[in-house]
């Protein structure tokens, strides 16, 4: 039996089909009806406004809750790019120029080098180290 699941509105587009949502009830629908037939439907201003209200709230909880923990776009790195020690080495790429600095896997064969993430900061670079569980990281230039 497939389990239910449903996303998390801080997830990457439900979001924005909230918020979509209730600019449509609330904002959109009665400017139309108003338009054409100078109704007001102050009705779905009130449920646009539970809406927006809701969406902060429960945004806010969850946000609470994944504070600390690695954001929900890196959770599955580890199975999506997988890290072999015994082909691959990690290293962090700095670019000279724009000292733009993508944390990845060299192969030691051929010198491939596989993207992972962007590092900008040093806690950046310490996720990588958490999520592939590395004490040290080579850098190149």
């Amino acid at each position: 039996m497939k389990k239910l699941s449903i996303p998390k509105i801080n997830s990457i587009h439900f979001g924005a089909r909230w918020i979509g949502v209730a600019f449509l009830l609330g904002g959109v629908i009665p400017l139309i009806i108003w338009l054409l037939f100078h109704i007001f439907l102050w009705e779905l201003c009130v449920i646009d406004g539970i809406i927006i209200v809701g969406f902060v709230i429960v945004f806010a909880i969850e946000m609470h809750q994944d504070f600390g923990k690695i954001p929900y776009y890196e959770r599955h790195l580890k199975e999506t790019i997988p890290f072999d020690p015994q082909k691959q080495y990690a290293v962090i790429r700095s670019s000279i120029c724009t000292g733009e600095k993508v944390a990845g896997f060299k192969s030691i064969e051929d010198g491939h080098f596989t993207e992972v993430m962007l590092v900008r900061t040093d806690e950046e670079e310490q996720r990588f180290k958490k999520i592939y569980n590395l004490e040290t990281v080579k850098k190149e230039y």
